[in-house]
This record gives structure tokens, C-alpha cells and sequence, in this order.
């Protein structure tokens, strides 16, 4: 029986320890464990043969070496992803043996130096090995460790032929997790793909992810101009209108500190406590410490790497309620909320 100390809000690893090493990477997740992460998260894409990997986007140019291949020239070219163009390389475009052979390289490699000394030392990972580093660090610590699984571009994948919940199906049966695993989280901007993952028995919390501005890709397609904003869904209507469909909300954290909150309909502990009734879960994104990162009133000094008052802004974040925290270096999330609990 693998223990949960049930301390709230989950500390979840975005991407791993993404703060100390190149995100996505083998390193990145068995750091985010050492460090006290409850869950870990992975951004899911999908390989040209139906290869599950983890990279930030399916264009992998700023988190792999993929540029500097000259095997792979080739394949660099301008899609269409989400109604926008964007040119370079595609992880729809590799065979899971050819993008095997590239290497991770520090997405914010100028703003974290320390982490971009680590380029080139770890290849690309998929989700099958992070279900077998999740099951090693929860039997070596003896407690549970979640995964909040965030889909990109589900629809974009499925005009594709590669639909993203029919693949995260089949490894969970694979990886022996089960479609009712208590350590599985959901996540996406778009609520069909989290509305296909639970008609397909996956009975874990679904969780739709909230942009600062414009609507849902999925319902753009459907609705064209008549779409709901994601703004709409951060009202009191919209919030309810979700209840049943999905299990929670996770918002930026701009709309619940700092002076970018004005401009959201709900902010901060309003947002939170609508939520919580419509018995949706709250969740935030993400908590960095860097100046370059944090609301105005915490930054401290010029230099935009340097790390500014981030326990404060933690601190507020944890205050309005929330469940759950993304951040990029997990033992600072797990200090912020040992000292919003007031625990030395």
C-alpha cells in the first residue's frame, strides 16, 4: 500500500524538475521525485507510427538537437497547427527509431544557464517510460506519485489519423496502470479529447486547461465565431456549465495574482471559491521564481534569471485555495506550502 500524505495543494512537476534540468528528460522526472513532487507532468505527443512521446509541442526544434541533424534537414517544413502556421520539425513526422536518436536540449536555455549545461546528454523519452519511472520511485519511496497527463493538440492529432486517446488507452493497458488508476490526472485545452478519454472507461479526474485569452481549439472548429471563450468559462455560469463534464479547472496563474488578474471575469480566491462551488478542483500554472517569471511587486533586482521573492508570490497563489500547483522546481513548491501551512 503506497502512502499519500494528502498535504493540499499537490506540488506537481511541471514537465519534471524542469527548472534544473531540460524538461522532459529521464533526469527531469527522477529529480522532480527526489524533491518531493506528489505528481509529475507530461505534455503527450504523438510519433508519425503512434509512439506516445513527451515534448512540450510537436514542434521540437527549441527542446531538441534536431536542427543541428543534417539526416533530418529534410523534414523541416511549415503545418498548420491549431489555425496558425509554424515551420521547423514535427514529432508527427518521425518514426519513434528516428526521434529516439535526438537529444533534449533546455527549452529556456538564456534564462536558465545551469540546466542548458545539461543539452545533449539525454534523448527524447516516451510516455510508456515515464509509467515505469513513476512505478520505480513510488515502490523506492514508498508513496503515491501521480502523473496529470496534459494532451496537445488532440484535435490537430486527429485529423491526423493518431487520436491521442485512443493511444493513451492502449498504454495504460500496457503499462498495467488500468483505466481506473487512483494516480492519474487529465489534462487539456480542449474539452472533446477530455470528453473521448472518459467514454473510454479512463476514470481518473479530467481537468480543462484555461488560456489567458481566446477559445478552445475544439470548439473554434465546431462553433466558428460563436464559440465560447475561454473567458466565458471563468464566470459563474461558465464554471457551472462545466460541472459534470469535466472534475476541474487549471487557469495561469496571472489570473489569480498580479495585476493581470483585473482583467479576468473571476480572480484569485473568487475564481477559486466559484469553482470549488461547482465542485470543480483548481489547479495553477506555473510557479517559476525567476524575476522573469513573478508579478511585478516580487521581483527583486534586474536580472531577469535571478530569483526573486518567490515564496511570497507562492504564497499568495496558495492562499486563494487552490489544489494543486504546477511548478518548475518542486522542492520550492513543497517549501511554499510548508510555510502557507505555518509547519516549520
Amino acid at each position: 500500500m503506497l502512502h499519500d500524505s494528502g498535504a493540499r495543494p499537490l506540488v506537481i512537476g511541471h514537465r519534471g524538475a524542469s527548472g534544473y534540468r531540460p524538461e522532459h528528460t529521464r533526469s527531469a522526472y527522477e529529480l522532480a521525485f527526489a524533491l518531493g513532487a506528489d505528481a509529475v507532468e507530461p505534455d503527450i505527443v504523438s510519433t508519425r507510427d503512434g509512439v506516445l512521446v513527451l515534448r512540450h509541442e510537436n514542434e521540437i526544434s527549441g527542446t531538441t538537437d534536431v536542427a543541428t541533424r543534417p539526416e533530418f534537414a529534410a523534414k523541416r517544413t511549415t503545418r498548420d497547427v491549431d489555425g496558425k502556421p509554424l515551420t521547423g520539425w514535427f514529432t508527427e513526422d518521425f518514426t519513434w527509431a528516428e526521434l529516439s536518436t535526438l537529444r533534449a536540449r533546455e527549452r529556456l536555455g538564456a534564462l536558465r544557464q545551469a540546466s542548458a549545461s545539461f543539452d545533449d546528454r539525454y534523448p527524447v523519452i516516451r510516455l510508456r517510460d515515464l509509467f515505469a519511472l513513476i512505478d520505480t520511485a513510488a515502490d523506492e519511496q514508498r508513496r503515491l506519485i501521480r502523473m496529470v497527463a496534459e494532451f496537445k493538440h488532440a484535435s490537430h492529432f486527429a485529423a491526423l489519423g493518431l487520436p491521442l486517446d485512443e493511444l493513451f488507452a492502449a498504454e495504460l493497458d500496457d503499462a498495467g496502470w488500468g483505466r481506473g488508476d487512483e494516480r492519474l490526472v487529465m489534462e487539456s485545452f480542449e474539452l472533446d479529447v477530455l470528453d473521448r478519454l472518459g467514454a473510454r472507461g479512463i476514470r481518473g479526474p479530467r481537468v480543462f486547461l484555461v488560456e489567458a485569452t481566446g477559445a478552445p481549439v475544439d470548439v473554434a472548429l465546431a462553433q466558428g465565431r460563436s464559440a465560447s471563450s475561454y473567458d466565458h468559462f471563468m464566470t459563474e455560469a461558465g464554471l457551472l456549465g462545466l460541472a459534470g463534464r469535466v472534475d476541474g479547472v487549471s487557469v495561469g496563474k496571472a489570473r489569480l495574482v498580479g495585476p493581470w488578474k483585473k482583467a479576468s471575469p473571476l480572480t484569485g480566491s473568487d475564481l477559486v471559491d466559484a469553482a470549488h462551488s461547482a465542485g470543480l478542483v483548481v489547479y495553477t500554472w506555473t510557479l517559476r521564481p525567476e524575476n522573469r517569471f513573478l508579478a511585478p511587486g516580487f521581483r527583486r533586482g534586474s536580472a531577469r534569471s535571478a530569483f526573486g521573492d518567490w515564496l511570497g508570490e507562492f504564497r499568495e497563489v496558495i492562499g486563494t485555495g487552490v489544489d494543486g500547483i504546477f511548478v518548475d522546481h518542486p522542492d520550492l513548491g513543497v517549501e511554499a506550502r510548508r510555510a502557507a501551512s505555518g509547519v516549520r
